[in-house]
């Protein structure tokens, strides 16, 4: 561009004389800013011609940067006070920038994007809007009259055996762990069990006989909860038809399984989910002895249950943690008060097994201590000990439940030595024989409370000191 305006003032060379009849000696300044008033955008008026032809030429090079300009933004071209183009050393734009910038290039708006954010490739609409449902058009040519007052549903298949067992068994043993049984009846209602739903009480019953007896109790309220909204009675009583015919298999793998069936039999007819003439119907047409077996134990249970005032409705005990902490509490007494007796430990062990509750171990060990102190005797501290070695190294009662029971007695010694007077020299000497028999370690002996010596001096002992320790 500066080439050519250099070309062209070469091929059209202006006039020294001309310069000078155009700027009077002494007036210059006055005659350049007069004819700078006289400009009106960008044309002139009443000049000399060779001031015209230099105004135009400068006007027509301004014209051509600003057209430039908006091309390459960024290189700052300008006109200097000889006509030449300047350019800036400012580094131009990069055209991924220009891309990348959301506000409008027309000048217009906030710079906010456009749409509000909804417009723009693979965009569903702006944050937070609702479509509604589509209107049906009667002109579309696909439109069909018989599609209008249709109503879709999810379809489920029924379960097949191998599909059913799959699926029940996991439902049911997450129940032996949590005991929700109306978290089981939801799960089940959406199920399409079809012709497999009398086999629900047969599984769970199943799975509950190689189980432990809390199972067997929580299997027996399942049941009961599940008659009525997810089963009937008549499934129920199918069910246990052909647990009876399936007792020879059941006993190769659970070889009490006719007397617990014959249980859950006596309980099911005392939660009226079987019918009472259930055990009726099977006089003198049984031939199977497992059958038979089951059949007696049921029969035998509900005859007590009318004579004798049996609860059947807790023949099964209630599990570990579901017993209320009072009753857990006479538990482990009778347990300890027994063993004391027999001096059976293996049969104390099996007891505490069956209480299934291996979070309350501490509570046994703090029982077993404060036996220890009240007895007063050494027979009693030395079976005690001895349990207590069987028990922890066979990893019943573990480390940390053993610390908290001697840590709970350690905490009540102040009370307890107001009924028993030498606790305090009972128990020293009980935590030393348990730090020897290597039933605790050094730092639970070491935390062992001990009361200070004191020195009583008596009217009548003549001054004497009389040391006695408590």
């Amino acid at each position: 561009m500066a080439t050519d305006c250099e070309a062209w003032l070469n091929a059209n060379p202006v006039e020294a004389g001309d310069l000078s009849d155009s700027f009077p000696s002494g007036d210059e300044d006055n005659t350049f800013t007069g004819n700078v008033n006289n400009e009106i955008n960008g044309n002139w008026i009443s000049a000399p011609t060779s001031t015209i032809h230099e105004a135009r030429l400068k006007a027509k090079v301004k014209r051509r940067l600003r057209k430039n300009s908006s091309k390459d933004s960024g290189r700052g071209d300008s006109l200097s006070d000889n006509g030449d183009v300047v350019r800036s050393v400012v580094p131009p734009t990069s055209p991924k920038g220009k891309l990348l910038n959301r506000r409008s290039r027309m000048g217009k708006g906030r710079g906010l994007p456009k749409k509000g954010g909804a417009g723009g490739k693979g965009v569903w609409g702006s944050p937070g809007e609702v479509y509604g449902e589509d209107e049906v058009d009667v002109k579309d040519p696909n439109y069909d009259a018989e599609q209008e007052n249709c109503v879709y549903e999810t379809l489920v298949l029924p379960l097949d055996d191998e599909t059913f067992e799959k699926t029940v068994t996991p439902i049911v043993q997450e129940y032996f762990e949590h005991g929700d049984a109306n978290e089981v009846a939801e799960l089940l209602a959406e199920l399409n069990l079809g012709s497999m739903r009398g086999d629900v009480p047969m599984l769970a019953i199943s799975l509950a006989l190689e189980a432990k007896a809390s199972h067997r109790e929580l299997t027996s309220r399942l049941l009961g909860e599940l008659c009525g909204c997810v089963l009937t009675a008549g499934d129920v009583e199918a069910s246990f038809h052909k647990l009876l015919k399936e007792l020879p298999d059941l006993v190769l793998d659970t070889p009490g399984a006719p007397q617990m069936l014959g249980q859950f039999i006596a309980r099911a007819v005392t939660d009226s989910i079987l019918p009472k003439s259930f055990i009726d119907g099977y006089k003198g047409r049984v031939d199977c002895e497992y059958a038979r077996a089951a059949l007696d134990r049921a029969a035998v249970l509900l005859r007590m249950s009318r004579w004798t005032g049996l609860r059947i409705d807790s023949l099964w005990g209630s599990g570990g943690g579901q017993r209320p902490v009072n009753q857990l509490i006479k538990e482990v007494n009778l347990l300890l008060k027994e063993f004391l007796l027999s001096g059976d430990t293996v049969e104390a062990e099996r007891c505490l097994r069956e209480l299934e509750v291996p979070h309350f171990h501490h509570e046994f060990v703090y029982e077993a201590v404060i036996m220890v102190l009240e007895s007063k005797g050494d027979r009693t501290l030395q079976m005690i000990l001895q349990l207590l070695k069987s028990l922890c190294a066979s990893t019943i009662i573990t480390v940390d439940q053993l610390r908290r029971g001697f840590e709970r007695v350690y905490v009540d010694m102040a009370d307890l030595s107001i009924d028993v007077p030498c606790a305090y020299s009972l128990l020293e000497q009980f935590v030393e024989q348990s730090f020897n028999a290597g039933v605790i370690d050094k730092k639970l002996r070491d935390l062992c409370p001990c009361r200070g010596r004191k020195r009583f001096i008596s009217e009548g002992d003549g001054g004497r000191l009389k040391l006695s320790s408590y």
